[in-house]
């Protein structure tokens, strides 16, 4: 049964990737790299813009630097003025957006299939003719600034992973919070904005995504007549700044109003681009499934529902980065239980996946979910887009997404004991504790609600 249910996933898969179309790559002459997927079941496209810089790209000083522009990429250029971007993507029916990670800045619209054009026009002119105004400078670091205080500043939850992620690392950039911190906001000038727009926002450090029901040779045009013409910029590499073996274990405890107390850990972990055996980061994509891969996985089905003594727990590990990153695990304890006690248990599920082979059937589970996961969101032509745009960017081919599906078939109980033993252990481990202060009258039930470890 349990082979069964892999055929039908791995069939679906198929399917859905022949229905996609093929994958077209293109590099136009000033180093602008064009990766084009057809998708025919629809007659609507999108484009994504992807820049090979974040916050991880920063440097103490000038740290949200990447946010604040990304914001000002709206603000206009000689052509079109404040808002027009946004208004003339509305007005061809239309949605966009744009977003900023520790590895890379992304800008994204769908669009109706015969309106591509709009999208390349707009983006080709802000791609190398921004308009840095110091008026709408001034207010968008006040945007950001109070964008800051919201979801990081006023949620204990967040500011905790924050805290944490900044003790867990001492080299690596990963430590830098992708907002940035607030007296680099507060000092921030109009100058170290243009300097990082001219330094990165250029064609050979641009991959263009489009997915959709298009026909790549004319998109291929269409790229050559608008951001063929655009200068390149010469790019000096950046330094690596690799992080160093950490010597032991490392713990931070914040204390801040808050109505919960809350837990994270992360475990020093490679990713694809930096693994010693490619195997590995596969092999930690399962383990993350075994924790928390739905409402029968290990932490949901033995700690929420078993023991109770957490009111959530979860696991994350991401394959997909540019430096070696964190196998995290986070929990908030149930009213009758302490924060040492959620510790613990969390600590003996991660003894019990270093000690005990997972069984073939909870192995078989998993990777079938895993699959699922994948497979379904290849429906949405965003996400097709999306896996591209973050591989090109983090410096791996784009073709590694299309050996998922078989890498995490592939992977054994063996391989998932061997990356348990070698990475989730004492002295490549970071905790932050959340210990409550009291709530005062002035301080709202949001702020004390919600965050955690995927807000940043």
């Amino acid at each position: 049964m349990r082979g069964a249910v892999l055929f039908v996933l791995l069939a679906s898969s198929c399917q859905i990737l022949s229905a996609a179309g093929e994958v077209h790559e293109y590099e136009l002459d000033n180093g602008l790299k064009l990766i084009v997927k057809e998708d025919h079941r629809a007659p609507v496209v999108v484009s994504q813009v992807w820049y090979g810089v974040g916050a991880s790209y920063e440097h103490d000083g000038i740290t949200g630097v990447s946010h604040v522009l990304e914001h000002m990429m709206f603000k206009g250029t000689d052509r079109h003025g404040p808002g027009e971007f946004s208004r003339i993507i509305a007005e061809n029916g239309g949605s966009e957006n744009a977003f900023t990670s520790k590895d890379y800045t992304a800008y994204f619209q769908q669009l109706e299939k015969s309106r591509l054009p709009v999208s390349f026009e707009l983006e080709a002119d802000r791609m190398r003719n921004l308009r840095l105004d110091q008026e709408e400078f001034a207010k968008e670091v006040r945007v950001v600034m109070e964008e800051r205080r919201l979801r990081t500043e006023d949620k204990p939850t967040s500011l905790t992973y924050e805290q944490f992620m900044a003790t867990a690392y001492t080299s690596s950039s990963y430590r830098i919070p992708t907002i940035g911190w607030m007296d680099d906001l507060e000092n921030m000038q109009l100058a170290d904005l243009q300097h990082w727009y001219d330094r990165w926002y250029a064609p050979n450090n641009a991959t263009v995504v489009v997915v959709g029901d298009v026909e790549p040779a004319d998109v291929l045009a269409l790229a050559k007549k608008h951001f063929g013409p655009l200068k390149p910029e010469d790019l000096a590499p950046v330094k690596p700044r690799i992080e160093p073996k950490q010597p032991g274990e490392r713990r931070i405890t914040v204390r801040v109003p808050a109505e919960v107390p809350y837990l994270v850990m992360g475990y020093k972990v490679p990713v694809l681009k930096t693994a010693e055996a490619d195997w590995e980061p596969y092999a930690l994509t399962v383990l993350a499934g075994i924790l928390d891969g739905g409402s029968s996985a290990r932490l949901a089905r033995e700690l929420v529902r078993g023991s109770q003594v957490a009111a959530s727990a979860g696991a994350a590990y991401d394959l997909y980065a540019r430096q070696s990153s964190l196998f995290l695990l986070d929990a908030t304890p149930a009213n009758s239980h302490t924060i040492e006690s959620v510790e613990q248990a969390l600590q003996e599920q991660v003894q019990r996946l270093r000690s005990e082979p997972v069984a073939q059937e909870e192995l078989d589970r998993i990777k079938a979910q895993t699959i699922a996961g994948k497979v379904y969101e290849q429906d949405s032509i965003f996400y097709q887009g999306m896996v591209i745009g973050q591989l090109e960017t983090t410096g791996l081919p784009w073709r590694l997404k299309d050996v998922f599906v078989e890498r995490i078939n592939a992977v054994t109980a063996k391989q998932v004991q061997a990356v348990a033993s070698k990475y989730l252990v004492e002295s490549g481990l970071t905790v932050a504790v959340l210990d409550p202060l009291p709530m005062d009258n002035d301080t709202t039930a949001h702020n004390a609600a919600g965050g955690g470890a995927g807000d940043q």
